[in-house]
């Protein structure tokens, strides 16, 4: 029986949000904790990477992580942005954060309808004379990299921000009574094992978003009763909502 289920994400916002209605329906009480946590990188230790922010004139943002920590790291290396700077996100959403750091109507800034680089693609391609800056995470693949290549753009990917592990506190160890975890990355997987070293899954179920994730909890030796996202369910809620229906009847 599924009654209390930790979320590894920080609260929905919204009392829109999905996971509102599945803890009506359903009858369950959600837990929303951070496994992970960002961290912006010193300016001291973004120079060891030799990445000259100037040498650049557009920026791929991925994420609202991306741009907190390019802005902070520039004013912390004192650099002033080009007015001329141009910057590709990859949702309109992303887009319009950048207001939080410059005046948006002054600057050229471009952005994508799916979430996904590869629709931003067509886009880049246009300006193939600019030399892009990807900033990143330290977990990160050569996805965007391999892409980038593919379409003979000028690029450098570099880290300015890395996940950590949001440790538990002795209260939060102790009271670590769930029926279900549900993870989003693979650096929740690894925050899991290092703050429960002699965790033991049992009836615990567990659902991962994306392959790396699942991979990494089966590699932990975890038993997955949920994989999303998956054919017919795109959302980790979507397949929640599926499995709680199935252990219900």
């Amino acid at each position: 029986m599924i009654k209390k289920i930790l979320v590894s994400q920080p609260k929905p916002t919204s009392e829109k949000s999905p996971y509102f209605d599945i803890a009506t329906k359903f009858d369950v009480e959600l837990v929303f904790r951070p496994f992970i946590k960002v961290e912006g990188m010193s300016a001291k230790e973004f120079r060891t990477q030799k990445v000259n922010i100037l040498d650049y004139t557009a920026v791929i943002f991925t994420s609202r992580h991306a741009i907190d920590h390019f802005f902070t790291l520039a004013k912390e290396l004192r650099i002033n942005i080009p007015e001329d700077m141009k910057y590709f996100c990859v949702t309109e959403t992303i887009a319009l954060y950048i207001q939080k750091y410059v005046q948006y109507r002054k600057r050229k800034v471009f952005f994508g309808s799916t979430g996904r680089i590869d629709d931003l693609l067509p886009t880049m391609v246009k300006h193939k004379t600019e030399k892009y800056l990807v900033p990143m995470s330290d977990v990160h693949n050569d996805s965007i990299s391999k892409l980038l290549d593919s379409k003979k753009l000028n690029h450098c990917e570099c880290v300015m921000y890395k996940t950590v592990s949001n440790d538990f506190t002795p209260e939060e160890v102790e009271n670590f009574d769930y029926d279900m975890l549900i993870f989003f990355s693979p650096s929740g997987i690894e925050a899991l094992t290092k703050n429960f070293p002699e965790f033991n899954q049992g009836d615990i179920a567990i659902a991962t978003f994306g392959p790396a994730t699942a991979k990494a909890a089966k590699e932990a030796g975890l038993r997955l009763d949920i994989e999303a996202p998956n054919e017919k369910y795109p959302s980790m809620t979507g397949a929640l909502q599926h499995y709680l229906f199935e252990v219900e009847d």
